[in-house]
């Protein structure tokens, strides 16, 4: 019989890609377990994250448990990997010498040739069991932007692009397997392409992808505003499979916040950029990500944010208090002066505020006709998104199953259709079912 793996995945989608490529490269060797297994099993890998303190707090009861786990007996060889213990690699060991591998984040060949499955990695095999309706591609890893506050540049180390070929390729292995949306990510998925290409290269990606018989939609995550390509825009505006959606996290718009936190552009910049954003792409639901608290933040600054979001009404919002993190430049050199209880009292300002917009968005779309993607069913509803709504970070498009759509609900996933808005709520909405707009 093979050995038994287990592996449990913390943090972000990235870590998520990481995980499946070392599943792929040990699939054959090991009988993979689910991770919601609770039984004994003879390895358990865990992939932790090491970006913020909450995150990083996560990450070491996870693997505190999983040694737990070992010390009983219900684990048989523990191996720690991820952003945490490429972090904190010369204290970790000592402190919980019940794992028996701690590897880094860079690389997965490490993690399986002490698996015995070196020779197996493979940049575009991925472990992908049939069924899901979206994947997510990780184009690039590591970064090389130095933003004062962010650690993962010596995390995760420079910027590498996968080469285009390599992406193309396990993007037509995913479609293989019924995947009809590709959400693309990276630490910054603009700068795709400049250390293989010497250009920018994300708006080429695209139209490859888009070539791709079975991906239907094809999303982008975690663009940085500064340079942004153009030429991206025009995908997005031209191209029927790239949806009309950008993820770009600005994190402030204050000229004094931005400085500090070296994001190399300004709040009329910033501004400007959204404008062009939605003249170019009309009716593109823009998300981002706002840091309050940041050193130097007082109320003038504060009250420059929320104005620029009541100005920008970003269709997704998402927001965190600053943490700080030891060896960025803004933990050396901006002594954290902001009040705890100062940063939640903004904190919730801010998502109040964005409270309001998303359900004026969601209001706005009642009575409209969209094209959804099915992801699931549960409780008798199909839990359905439109282009405008991301995999596990937005608001969800809820239709009720009925059988005289015609098709089983566990048929209906990964499949498209289309609905009316019937109802908005803060973050989510229903739908109503109109008809399938492919054969099923």
């Amino acid at each position: 019989m093979k050995p038994t793996l287990r592996t449990l995945t913390l943090g972000c989608s990235k870590n998520q890609v990481d995980t499946a490529h070392l599943l792929y490269a040990v699939q054959d060797k090991y009988d993979i377990l689910p991770e919601e297994d609770s039984g004994r099993v003879d390895y358990l890998v865990v992939n932790t994250c090491g970006f913020i303190g909450d995150a990083k707090e996560e990450s070491v009861n996870a693997v505190l448990e999983a040694a737990s786990l070992k010390t009983r007996g219900e684990v048989g060889h523990l191996f720690v990997m991820g952003c945490l213990s490429q972090r904190y690699m010369d204290e970790l060991p000592s402190l919980i010498p019940e794992v028996d591998k701690w590897f880094g984040a860079r690389d997965i060949r490490p993690v399986a040739e002490a698996l015995g499955c070196g020779e197996r990695v493979k940049s575009s095999g991925r472990y992908f069991p049939s069924g899901a309706s979206y994947a997510y591609l990780k184009i690039s890893e590591g970064c090389d932007r130095r933003c004062s506050y962010c650690a993962i540049p010596f995390i995760r180390g420079a910027h590498r692009s996968v080469p285009m070929e390599d992406l193309v390729e396990e993007a037509t292995i995913l479609a293989s397997k019924g995947v009809r949306e590709l959400v693309l990510i990276a630490q910054d998925t603009t700068y795709y392409g400049l250390d293989l290409y010497h250009r920018r290269a994300l708006a080429t990606l695209l139209e490859k992808l888009s070539a791709i018989e079975g991906i239907e939609w094809i999303r982008i995550h975690y663009s940085y505003p500064q340079d942004f390509p153009e030429d991206v825009l025009e995908q997005m505006a031209s191209n029927p499979k790239v949806c009309r959606y950008m993820d770009i996290p600005l994190q402030h718009v204050a000229d004094k916040v931005l400085d500090r936190m070296h994001r190399h552009v300004d709040g009329a910049w910033t501004r400007a950029l959204i404008r062009k954003m939605r003249e170019k792409v009309p009716g593109i639901a823009l998300r981002t990500t706002m840091i309050v608290g940041f050193p130097g933040e007082g109320t003038r600054e504060f009250n420059q944010l929320l104005d620029f979001v009541k100005e920008a009404k970003f269709e997704r919002l998402g927001a965190f208090t600053y943490s700080e993190e030891e060896g960025t430049f803004g933990a050396e050199h901006f002594p954290d002066t902001v009040r705890p209880s100062t940063k939640q009292k903004r904190l919730s300002e801010l998502m109040t505020l964005q409270r309001d917009i998303s359900l004026s968005y969601n209001s706005s779309r009642v009575g409209s006709r969209v094209k959804v993607l099915v992801d699931g069913y549960t409780d008798g509803n199909l839990i359905c998104r439109s282009e405008f709504e991301s995999p596990e970070v937005d608001g969800e498009i809820i239709v009720v199953y009925d059988p005289r759509m015609g098709v089983s609900a566990s048929e209906a996933v990964g499949h498209f259709m289309e609905v009316q808005i019937v109802r908005a709520m803060d973050y989510d909405l229903e739908g109503s079912f109109i008809r399938w707009t492919e054969s099923l």
